[in-house]
C-alpha cells in the first residue's frame, strides 16, 4: 500500500464516511475507491449485457424465467432448455 499526502474536501469526506459507514479517513477513501471501481465494472457489464440482448445473443425471457434455473424442491435439478 502506498502512502500519499493529499488535500481532501472535508465536507465530501464526511458525507462519504456517513454513506459508507466508515470511521477513519483512510477507510473512507479506500472504501470509496473500491466502490467507484466496482460501480463502473457493473455499469460496463450491464452495457455489455444490453448490447448482447439487442444483438439477440441473450434470451432475456429465458434469463427472467426463474423456473428455468431454480430447483423447485430438494434434489431437483432443472434441465437446461427442457419443456415442462
Amino acid at each position: 500500500m502506498s502512502r500519499t499526502v493529499i488535500d481532501l474536501d472535508d465536507e465530501a469526506l464526511e458525507a462519504a464516511a456517513k454513506e459508507l459507514g466508515t470511521t477513519t479517513k483512510r477507510d473512507t477513501v479506500n472504501t470509496a475507491l473500491r466502490e467507484v471501481t466496482a460501480r463502473y465494472r457493473r455499469l460496463r457489464a450491464l452495457e455489455e449485457a444490453r448490447s448482447l440482448a439487442a444483438d439477440g445473443a441473450l434470451d432475456m425471457d429465458l434469463l427472467l424465467d426463474k423456473a428455468a434455473y431454480r430447483p423447485t424442491g430438494a434434489g431437483d435439478v432443472p434441465s437446461a432448455g427442457a419443456d415442462e
